[in-house]
């Protein structure tokens, strides 16, 4: 026997030199899920043949793996048989081996040894044993550990590719190709396993007696497992098991089942959604999002959910993803509700159907430049969320707007380049029922063209500066209500209109510090629908005629205005004062407009009120489109100044970090503004009331604020009547406050001051879903929280270490907040009334690394009483996650609690219960 001197360097054997009468043996053991792919190639000595080397005897004593004998022969290969058709030479790459100790080949005995931290690499593959053997004799290869004073050390570790198995031995034939696994534990998606005996019985079956499976974390120690008689593995494609138990931390529990299937595959594939279980005073137990769920194709989903209650009503949900990479994207949601409340035959029975239908496409802007189509549609009954019980709506029923668009847009590109577009939009007041359409609104617009602008070099002056462009807008717009919303009555009242805009500007400079433009606008309004009044003396009143058919009116207006910025600094610094504010800086913006509207009196016209006795009485002026989709144009000359004053204000201060030599700059106001206007044609009340507004950040910009009021010049009378009289003049003050409003908003967390996201995968997911149904995306009104979901977002906090469990973790709690504040008074005729005074807060606090809790509420100062309230509650089990929520009180009170494994390998294995509403908004 040839003993090789220890070394860690690689022997190469180079595959030219096999010949045809050598003897090959391949290592392969393939294991996708549990076992992978593995092969092993290396040129052996031929059975009957000698070996020109140095014959020296084995001193060492090699002791292996018990657990493995005896080994399994496998039918061997008959060396007499030849076939003279193989190529010449099996292995296509060169095989690489060491070991720690030595690598012995004995010729008496026909084994190769490699002792001590072996290692075989060949290709992609690579096995780590604490020994490695190969009878080339019986076609058998093994691996195994090695027996010490300590016990068994150098477990075999088989990678290939991103797959690793680490069992305590292997049995190998190379021929068949088949195989003993001992003690095998391996992991692939999550999904970890370990069997005291496993046969590979080819490169597609396997077969496995008394394994255990889990998704824990520990291996060692698992918080739970089941426990098999039989499994079968077939890769990429489906593991089947017998008889099984669950175990919790050792414990046998009675939950089993018979026989059990999994899906071993990393492409998308079709299967049952299991539904959450519920009860309701007025429906019964209910079975909620459940159903099945397609996969159509890598581009396409569809997922077909259902609810049923065991008083009749019923639920059907349709939700669709659609993707093409680099062209476009999207989502398709219709949900139907048969809901019935009591039981039939009693006095309080109802019945109602409702409906929503989403749908949201964005187009990749690279797809195609010059054309684009969008969508983000919310429609349906105006009660659906306030009727609809299935928890996902559960946080919308607040929404009280739906809105929709579709639009299409073309960029024709040349000069002046044009720009089309369709639009369709729907907007619904769930309160009142209303509904608004366009169907569609038609704009076309031209690239402004300056006529007088030179060929070269830059436009200067007020010609040069001359510029209009052309645009054009038609709308078919319909108002209807829900009621009859989708019926041939909702199209009686449509409106159709066309109007067409050249508007006309310039610019320039005066005094270099001065900014002057000038703008006049030509407008032109059609429509098909105009209207005729006369006095009926028999009625005794006036009777509006609707006339169809092409009419038209012109309208124009010109204006101007000059403005400039003026700064102001004041510098701390250059009054040698030595504080944190350096310098203060306000920067204004003064402007002063001019407009001038003619009265175009040409398109009015007058009836006259008859008396019983034939007299005249009255004549009332009317114009005949005055009930088209634009309007009427004006009948007042119109002549007005308007002033605006823009204020900004910032300061600088020194720098937080001692390290920086520069100051730090801050807003203190990022906006103040004035405006008012004085019509030099009007009679009476020629100043407009003073609009103030203004924001700001505070707080590091976490807090935003921003407010507003209007300020009237003029006094009241006693009918509280605005009279053409300064209130300063009627013994009050310069202006009188007619309304003002404050909003503020704050969001805070312990990650704010590392400048982290601390918004999580499942908070993200549940803004989306606010978001797409029209409702507030900052949990505010709450969360829309589908617990069955959640399993298929296997976070835990301890993976990226951000909740590690340490004595310094009451220092770290993580917590986040979100406040949103609001006021609006009105004085308008002295009512001097608050109409709203509101405070809602939402937050969350992580009281330990698997503890979390949550509220939305808010506080009505005006009624004096909690808003909308949900609390929430979250435990991390490691391998589980349970969820609390809870909606303590109002006419919505309820409850959801769910406990399920968070693997989405195992995410059928849950409970939740719910405790719906006992009375629904709206019955």
């Amino acid at each position: 026997m040839a003993i090789q001197k220890p070394s860690h360097t690689f022997t190469k054997i180079h595959l030219k030199a096999l010949r045809t009468n050598s003897l090959h043996i391949l290592f392969a053991l393939s294991f996708t899920v549990f076992i992978n792919t593995f092969s092993f190639a290396q040129e052996l000595p031929k059975k009957n043949g000698s070996i020109p080397a140095e014959q020296v005897k084995d001193s060492t004593t090699i002791i292996m793996d018990s657990i493995a004998k005896p080994l399994v022969n496998i039918k061997a290969i008959d060396s007499t048989k030849k076939d003279s058709t193989k190529k010449e030479g099996f292995l296509t790459d060169v095989v690489k081996y060491k070991a720690s100790d030595y690598v012995s080949l004995s010729q008496k005995k026909k084994k190769i040894y490699l002792y001590n931290e072996a290692e075989v690499l060949y290709k992609d593959m690579e096995i780590k044993a604490g020994i490695i053997v190969i009878d080339y004799s019986k076609n058998l290869v093994y691996a195994g550990r090695i027996k010490d004073s300590t016990g068994y050390s150098q477990r075999p570790v088989f990678t290939q590719g991103e797959n690793v198995i680490e069992p305590d031995s292997i049995v190998f034939n190379t021929e068949t190709k088949k195989a003993l696994v001992f003690n095998s534990r391996t992991e692939q998606q999550g999904f970890k396993v370990y069997s005291p005996i496993t046969k590979k019985e080819n490169d597609s079956v396997y077969f496995m007696k008394n394994g255990k499976f889990t998704t824990a974390e520990s291996e060692e120690d698992p918080e739970y497992q089941f426990v098999t008689t039989k499994m079968k593995l077939v890769p990429d494609k489906k593991v089947i098991v017998g008889p099984t138990y669950m175990e919790i931390y050792g414990v046998p529990t009675p939950i089993a089942l018979p026989f059990a299937f999994f899906p071993m595959t990393k492409k998308q594939t079709s299967g049952i959604i299991f539904p959450s279980f519920g009860e309701d005073n007025n429906k019964g137990y209910n079975l909620q999002n459940g159903g099945y769920y397609f996969a159509i194709s890598d581009y396409l989903d569809l997922a077909v959910l259902g609810d049923y209650y065991t008083n009749g009503s019923y639920g059907l949900r349709l939700e669709s993803n659609y993707a093409m990479r680099y062209k476009y994207r999207g989502n398709v949601s219709f949900r139907y509700e048969n809901l019935l409340n009591e039981e039939r035959g009693f006095p309080d029975f109802s019945q109602s159907t409702i409906y929503n239908i989403r749908w949201s496409h964005s187009q990749d802007t690279k797809s195609n430049p010059n054309s684009r189509f969008s969508a983000s549609v919310n429609l349906g009954s105006s009660t659906y969320f306030q009727e609809s019980i299935n928890q996902l709506n559960q946080s919308n029923f607040l929404n009280n707007t739906l809105a929709s668009s579709v639009s299409y847009s073309k960029t024709f590109a040349g000069e002046p380049q044009v720009n089309l577009s369709l639009t369709a939009t729907h907007r619904q007041n769930t309160n009142t029922g209303d509904i608004d359409l366009t169907l569609p609104t038609l704009q076309m617009s031209m690239g402004r063209v300056y006529p007088f602008a030179p060929k070269t070099g830059t436009k200067k002056g007020i010609i040069e500066n001359i510029n209009f462009q052309l645009t054009t807008r038609g709308e078919y717009s319909i108002s209807t209500t829900d009621s009859i919303f989708g019926k041939s009555e909702m199209f009686d009242d449509a409106q159709t209109g066309m109007k067409h805009s050249i508007p006309i500007t310039t610019n320039f400079k005066v005094f270099d510090h001065f900014s002057v433009s000038a703008n006049a606008n030509l407008e032109e309004t059609w429509t098909l629908k105009t209207i005729k009044k006369y006095y009926d003396q028999t009625l005794e009143e006036a009777v509006t005629l609707d006339q169809n058919g092409f009419d038209r009116y012109l309208t124009y207006n010109v204006g101007a205005s000059i403005g400039t910025t003026v700064y102001g600094m004041y510098n701390f610094e250059e009054k040698g004062e030595d504080k944190k504010i350096k310098a203060i800086r306000h920067v204004m913006r003064p402007s002063i407009s001019y407009s001038i509207s003619p009265s175009f009196d040409q398109y009015y016209e007058t009836y006259d009120v008859i008396d019983a006795d034939g007299t005249t009485s009255d004549q009332v002026e009317y114009s005949r489109f005055q009930n088209s989709l634009y309007g009427s144009p004006g009948n007042n000359f119109s002549s007005s100044v308007g002033f605006t004053l823009g204020n900004n204000i910032e300061a600088k201060i020194r720098a937080k970090d001692s390290t920086k030599t520069e100051p730090e700059k801050i807003f203190i106001l990022n906006n103040l503004n004035f405006s008012t206007a004085y019509d030099i044609a009007a009679d009476s009340l020629k100043w407009s009331p003073v609009r103030v507004s203004g924001g700001t950040q505070i707080l590091n910009k976490k807090m935003s604020i921003n407010f507003g009021m209007t300020l009237n010049p003029y006094a009241l009378d006693s009918n509280n009547s605005v009279i053409n009289t300064f209130n300063i003049n009627n013994g009050g003050s310069l202006f009188r406050l007619t309304s003002a409003n404050i909003n503020m908003s704050y969001t805070l967390s312990n990650d704010s001051f590392s400048g982290k996201d601390s918004e999580s995968d499942s908070d993200k997911a549940s803004s989306k879903e606010s978001g797409r149904s029209g409702g507030r995306t900052d949990d505010l009104f709450g969360k829309s929280q589908d617990f069955a979901d959640q399993r298929l977002s296997d976070n835990d906090k301890n993976k990226d270490g951000k909740n590690e469990n340490n004595e310094f973790y009451n220092y770290k709690i993580p917590w986040s907040l979100r406040l949103a504040y609001s006021a609006n008074y009105t004085n308008t005729r002295r009512d001097n009334t608050i109409s709203s005074h509101s405070l809602m807060f939402s937050g969350d606090v992580d009281l330990s690394p698997r503890w979390s809790v949550g509220a939305s509420s808010g506080y009505d100062f005006l009624n004096q009483g909690f808003t909308y309230t949900q609390l929430r509650f979250e435990r991390d089990l490691l391998s589980w996650k349970m969820n609390f929520s809870w909606i303590p009180f109002s006419e919505r009170s309820s409850w959801n609690f769910f406990i399920g494994i968070k693997s989405s390998l195992l995410k059928d294995l849950k409970y939740d219960k719910q405790k719906r509403p006992d009375q629904q908004v709206g019955n």
